[in-house]
């Protein structure tokens, strides 16, 4: 029998992508799964899958769900309790990105990347800590990017709340270490999913108007474009996940796929000049200085 075999998992943003395959990837190893989200047709299409593939090996559950809400929260966890009585593994995977230039990007939709991205990821955490410190065991899967590594111009908003998770994964683990709960950090560099097209979504207001970062806002979508030829599949950010709950003893951080790998490697061992270089190359920042508008 799998290692993870009966244990019951709550999943964030299950609907599509990364969570999804999780999802699917995890009921692989026979446990019991709550999947949450805010599309609800969505969601019962990934269980519908489950139960077809493993339904005699694990149960179900899908919960509609907005992470940003304290009343839904507390509902997952709730339902998550009455129909399992316990909850063994959170992965915080819910989250979306926000693109644009510092100068351009409002106020109010900073706050709300970091609302779902940073404080709602806190917020479930601290309903769902308790439970497992009467366990005594527990593992918090935090989903964060490459771009908790690397902050990149016209992407500061989404990666500086990747930065944030790194902080607060490595703070949660030494909190809860002593009471045997593993907190364990996912890096997921380029991968094929909704997220550029719910960034472009989100961003649509300062990418029609962009001003004087035209230029390099048009650069940025062209490299982005390219770079699509380097994307991983969601599943293998979920074998990464299934890998980091097979262990006893988790690395504290897994960047996946290997690309992701290259780039967290060249962080460590190049200069923040250095860095700069390269990634203000790529989008002409480099090239001259624009004259000031009138």
């Amino acid at each position: 029998m799998p290692a993870l075999a009966g244990q019951v998992a709550i999943i964030t943003g299950a609907s599509s992508g990364i969570g999804a395959a999780t999802a699917v990837r995890l009921a692989r190893e026979g446990m019991n799964l709550v999947l949450a989200g805010r599309r609800l047709n969505n969601l019962e299409a990934v269980r519908r899958d489950i139960q077809t593939r493993h339904g005699t090996t694990c149960r179900s559950l899908a919960f509609q769900t907005d992470v940003t809400s304290a009343d839904d929260r507390r509902r997952l966890v709730g339902e998550t309790l009455a129909a399992f009585g316990r909850i063994d593994v959170l992965v915080n995977n819910a989250g979306y990105g926000h693109r644009g230039p510092i100068e351009l990007v409002p106020l109010d939709d900073i706050r709300r990347n970091y609302e779902t991205n940073v404080f709602a990821l806190i917020g479930l955490s601290q309903l769902v800590i308790p439970i497992m410190r009467k366990q005594g065991s527990g593992k918090i899967i935090n989903v964060g990017s490459v771009a908790g590594k690397i902050a990149r111009p016209l992407s500061a908003v989404y990666d500086s709340t990747k930065h944030a998770l790194e902080a607060v994964s490595d703070g949660m683990r030494g909190e809860l270490a002593p009471f045997g709960i593993k907190v364990v950090l996912i890096e997921p560099g380029f991968i094929r999913t909704e997220f550029l097209r719910v960034a472009n979504e989100v961003s649509t207001d300062v990418w029609s108007d962009p001003g004087p970062y035209a230029p390099f806002m048009d650069k940025t979508a062209l490299n982005i474009q390219q770079a699509s030829s380097l994307a991983g599949q969601p599943s293998q950010i979920a074998d990464v996940i299934a890998k980091a709950l097979r262990a006893r003893n988790p690395r504290t951080r897994y960047a996946a796929p290997g690309h992701a790998r290259f780039l967290v490697f060249l962080r460590r061992v190049l200069p923040d000049r250095a860095v700069d270089f390269i990634i203000h190359r790529q989008l002409g920042l480099h090239a001259r200085r624009l004259r000031p508008m009138r």
